[in-house]
Order: structure tokens, then sequence, then C-alpha cells
């Protein structure tokens, strides 16, 4: 077993951290120095994981794309940033041979010998039927649930006060299960106008600033993609803090100005926004450090609770903002304990088979240069640290390649991250961009929830960000599918009475052609709908339907949520909607059919449970990799319905 030297940055700090309030914890003052400890876990294999042995791929890589109308693959699965050189080198949609996930379901397993990676094991999303089944036999009724009274229950703020040590250090140093819960007392927020956290309580605070204490952590407020949206059933909270060097001056003494200015700095690096007169190292005491465009320094951290849907919530009166309950369905942490810049990897470096982690303290090595931890509600809510199982879905979406110079971990990653993070590279570029997650600017009123910031611009494809997503996925999340509350307002907005080519019109599913001829024809409206600017207010903001659910549906999308909790089946998904999604039945025509593992095609109208694998040739490469083809014609241009978007770049203006 390795040992992670969780004290490694803070011993070389510590002639510059006296006075931050480093004793002031009674609790950690009655435990000697003698009994903390170096972060130790052990490898498992993922193979072993019990009922889902690749939770490193995504429940939305087992949709259709509606015959190749949708592709929501995209914004995972891009060339983008690795073209451009900067956070990314985890290409996947062709700029490395055969790799390309916006054509083909290449699932690929761990070996030969391995259970098949082109299964979808995500029971609860797949079929919420036997997840209901499962919460039946606990003799449990979701309907008696009081879901509005249980998201405004406060399990945060339970569990940080379970938390030994001071809320400065990154790591408590304790053996115990919460010493990797982020530093952040919830009590302290939300954050002030200018974004940073402060707090009366001397355990939590840094330094004293004119505004009182500072914590150190500062608020990210982003554009969300289509998964954390109030519409898809969360809502979070981004924060960033730096290590202590970042927040002093060349003195060594702790300085607002200069924390703000290398927080300024690091977000130009991460956005790629950094000029040819950009400063080359950080300021005061971190001028040692060198700026790398698309990486963050050792001892960065992130914090993200991930809260439910609350549409009571509207931020004022000192709360919350963006709809954000008070109960977190997750507290997610990211450490970077190496010095690590993605670039100076190439795809093709080796990786390990093997995860390295702890299960009782809830925390993995994402093997490209961070510790990824995670708490998340127990059978009664009460948060617990997750599993190797459970963190491996977050290696999923935040890893890359790895040169190979450290100890061989598990990695996987997607395309359109920036050293391994989503939140921060999509942070508004301005004062807009160091405050409380909002959702746009979200305020609710007589239950009518709009937005105050217009709509951001994707700074490479030139069009709205939301515009975007809806011309490509004909949706409202990655799934692609559509709430009826958005389809409602669809069918009135989107008639030939309002000078469209045609009506919005449900799907259909009688036959294969009937099928085609339906969502061809709601890819062009909903583009039409998109030229036109008609999803937008006459201020630019997105018209509210399409981000924010209706109440009623906010508490049945909790109920249902509340339903995988009870039974603590997240290694069979967290998305569950209220029957299978649409994108998971085959409408395909015969002459395109897709096929299972065994090569036995799929009736039309049947649910998709796993996918084609090559079986052909045992000596290939790919040799039991799924080799299906997704039907997003590459050579079928936009104007032609064609949706392929092989570069794809997260970046706003």
């Amino acid at each position: 077993m390795k040992k992670i030297n969780n004290l490694l940055l803070l011993a070389s700090f510590a002639g510059l951290l006296s006075g931050c309030g480093a004793t002031n914890d009674p609790e950690a003052n009655q435990i000697t120095a003698e009994t903390k400890s170096a972060l130790v876990g052990s490898y498992i294999n993922p193979v072993v994981f019990e009922g889902n042995p690749y939770p490193q791929v995504p429940a939305q890589c087992h949709t259709e794309t509606s015959l190749g109308r949708q592709n929501a693959c995209l914004f995972c699965h891009t060339n983008g940033l690795y073209k451009l050189g900067i956070g990314n080198n985890n290409p996947q949609a062709g700029a490395i041979p055969q790799v390309n996930f916006q054509l083909d379901y290449g699932f690929d397993p761990y070996s030969t010998q391995a259970p098949t990676a082109a299964k979808n094991y995500w029971l609860n999303t797949l079929s919420p039927e036997t997840l209901l089944a499962a919460v039946t036999a606990m003799d449990i009724n979701p309907n008696n649930w009081n879901m509005q009274d249980y998201i405004q229950e406060n399990n945060w703020q339970a569990a940080y006060n379970l938390r030994v040590g001071t809320s400065t250090d990154w790591d408590s140093g304790y053996d115990q299960p919460f010493r990797l819960l982020p530093g952040l007392n919830p009590s302290a927020l939300p954050a002030d106008n200018d974004g940073f956290v402060r707090s009366i309580d001397a355990k939590d605070v840094y330094f004293n600033d004119d505004f009182g204490g500072n914590t150190g952590w500062r608020a990210i407020n982003f554009m969300p993609y289509g998964i954390f949206s109030p519409m898809t059933g969360s809502v979070s909270g981004i924060y960033i803090r730096l290590a202590a060097p970042f927040m002093q001056n060349s003195a060594g003494d702790f300085d607002l100005a200069i924390y703000q200015q290398n927080l300024e700095l690091l977000r130009d690096a991460i956005q790629n926004r950094l000029t040819d007169t950009s400063p080359t190292n950080y300021f005061g005491a971190a001028s040692a450090i060198n700026v790398v465009a698309g990486s963050y320094p050792q001892g960065t951290e992130l914090a993200h609770p991930l809260h439910y849907v609350d549409t009571t919530a509207d931020g004022s009166h000192g709360k919350l903002p963006g709809m954000r309950a008070t109960r977190v369905k997750e507290v997610r942490y990211m450490y970077k304990d190496e010095d690590f810049n993605p670039m100076e990897a190439r795809p093709d470096d080796g990786t390990g088979d093997a995860i390295y982690g702890n299960d009782q303290q809830g925390w993995v090595d994402n093997g490209s240069g961070w510790l990824l931890a995670g708490f998340i509600e127990d059978k009664n809510g009460d948060l617990r640290p997750q599993s190797r199982a459970e963190l491996t879905q977050c290696i999923g979406c935040h890893s890359g390649f790895h040169s190979g110079t450290k100890d061989p971990n598990f990695t996987s990653g997607t395309g359109n991250t920036v050293d391994s993070t989503w939140s921060f590279p999509r942070s508004f570029d301005s004062d807009l961009g160091w405050q409380e997650m909002d959702y746009l600017g979200t305020k609710v009123r007589d239950g009518v929830a709009t937005s105050t910031t217009p709509e951001p611009t994707n700074r490479h494809a030139g069009i709205g960000e939301f515009a975007l997503l809806l011309n490509h996925t004909v949706s409202a999340n990655l799934y692609g599918v559509m709430p009826q509350s958005i389809e409602a307002s669809l069918k009135a907005a989107i008639s030939t009475d309002n000078d469209y080519s045609d009506n919005w019109t449900a799907i259909k599913t009688d036959d294969a052609a009937s099928f085609e001829q339906s969502v061809t024809l709601r890819q062009t409206l909903l583009r039409e709908y998109v030229s036109r600017k008609d999803y937008l207010n006459e201020d630019g903001t997105i018209k509210g339907f399409l981000l924010y659910p209706v109440t009623n549906d906010a508490i049945e999308n909790a109920r249902r949520y509340r339903q995988v909790v009870a039974t603590q089946r997240y290694i069979y998904g967290k998305d569950v909607f209220a029957e299978t999604p649409i994108s998971y039945h085959h409408y395909r025509d015969a002459s395109v059919a897709e096929v299972k593992n065994d090569g036995t095609p799929y009736q039309f109208g049947e649910i998709i449970s796993e996918r084609s694998i090559q079986l052909d040739e045992p000596t290939r490469f790919d040799y039991r990799a799924g080799n299906g083809i997704t039907l997003i014609d590459s050579d079928k241009a936009f104007l032609q319905g064609g949706t392929y978007f092989p570069d794809y770049v997260p970046y706003l203006k």
C-alpha cells in the first residue's frame, strides 16, 4: 500500500500559517499530534464491483440518438480542448485512431475475460420499476413521504460537525470517516457579495480581512451543462480554495488583494485567457509557482455540495440561491495532490487497472493528479463516506491520461474537462463569476421561476450555449428526454398559427417510419425555434420553463431519488424517471437495427439493455468491445439535420 503525505504542503508552509486559527479547535486540542497520520488506502480492481463493474461509464452513454437527430455525446466526447492544447489530453471524437464516441458505442472491457462493458448496468434509470419493487419489499410507500419537509432538513451541517480538526486543513489528518469532508462550514453560507466565504468561527478562518474572518473559500458561478440544472433534479454550489501562500504577500502576511489577483490569474489560466502580457508566475508568497495554462496549482481544493431542488428557495433573506434546498444529496470534493499538467501526458500513455482509495473515508485517487472524495446520504438521509464502487462514477468524468510517473492508478475521463474539472472553466469571466451559483440568476415569484442573467455565448461556436444544447439534443438534458411541462409549452408556442413550418408534434412510436418522421420534424421545428430566438425573453434571458421545473415535478423527482437513498442502490444509478426513458427503446428500422451481445436483433420498441460487441476476430485489439453505431452521421451538415460536432469547447464569452 502506498501512503499519501497529506502534510506535505502544510509542512512546507508551516512558518506561514501562524495566527490562522489552527489551534483554536478544542476538539482537535484533545487529540495529540501523534494520532495524525498520512492518508492510506488500498487497491481494488473495478471488475469485482458487485452489480456494476463499469460505473465510470455514465447511464447517458447507453441512450439512443433518435436516429442521429440527437447528439448529447458531443458535450463529453470532444477533441476541442485537446486540439487547443490546454488542460485535456483525452480526445474522444476521432483525434486519435479508433476512438470516436460520438459515432460509436465503443464500450471497452477491462480484458477479454472481464464482464461485458456493453451492458447497461444502471437499472434504476433503465427500469425504474425494479427500484420501486426494492422499495416496496422494504415495506415502504414513497407516497407517504413528506418530501418538502425532507429537502428542508440540514444533513450537511450534521456531517460537518463530525469532522475532527481544523477546517483550514484540507485533510484533518485524523483517521475518521469525515477527514476529507471539505472544510467548508455550511453555516457560513451563502458567500458574501465578492464570493468569499467568511465565518465568525475561528477554526474555519485563515485570516481576517476588512470584511471579517476569511475562510479562503470563494464561490464560483458558472453556466451548467444539461446535467446539473434544476430541471434535472439537482442544483449545485461550487467553491474553490488555494493553498495558503496564494493568500499571502511576499512578506508572508495574509492579503486579500493578493489572493484575489491569484484567483483571477488562475481563472485566466483555466479558461485559456492568458496573453503574452499575462504574468508567468503567481503573486506574493506564491511567486515561485509558475502559471500553467489549463492546470491548477498543487494544493487547489474544490468543494461541490449537490442539493435537492426547492422551487420555493430564491436566495432571499440570506438563503442559498438557485433553488438550492437545505438538504444535500452529496458533498463532493477534489484536492490536487500532485503537481501535474495534463498536457505532459499523451493519449496513448498507459494507465493502471486498479483504483486506489479508502471506502471508510470516502476517497479515491483519480490517477491524474487529484484526490476525489464524496459523501452521500445513507438510508436515513445522513451523510456517509462513499465507497470506491460509488466514487468510480466520479473518476469516469473527472480524470484523464497520466504519463506513468506515479503509481499506476485506474483512470477514465472525458474530452471536455480542464485538468479534470467541469465548473471553473465555465464560470463567468467577470465579478458575476465570483458569486454563489445561482443558475443564471434564478428568481422565483408567485411560483414562477425566471432568470436575470442573459444566456452566455459559447465563444468557439459563436452561438448561445443553451441554443447549442437545443440544436443538438432536441431535449432538456443529456438523456434526450423532454419533460411534459416543456412539451406543453413548446406545443403552445410552435405552430403554424405562429408562422412555424409545422405544428410541434409528439414522438410517434407506431413504426420505424413514423418515428423517424416525427423526430426529424421535432428537430427541424426546434431549430426554427432557436433561430427565431423564441427560447429567449426580450432581455436575452432563457425562458424559465426550459430551465426550471414546476413545483410538483421537482417534488416527484426528489421522491423518486429518495427511493435510491432508501435502498442505497447508488451503483444502479441516481437518475430515476417515472418510466424507462424513450431514448432507451429500440425504434430503428431493421436495416440499421442494433443487436445484443450475442448478435440477437432487437425488436421494434424493445428496451435496449445491452449493445453489440465485436466477436468475429478474437485477435483484434477490440475483441469483445462495443461496435454498435450511434447513427450520428459525420458527413451530414447541420443545415441538412446533422448533429456531429467533434470539436466542442466548453468555454464561454
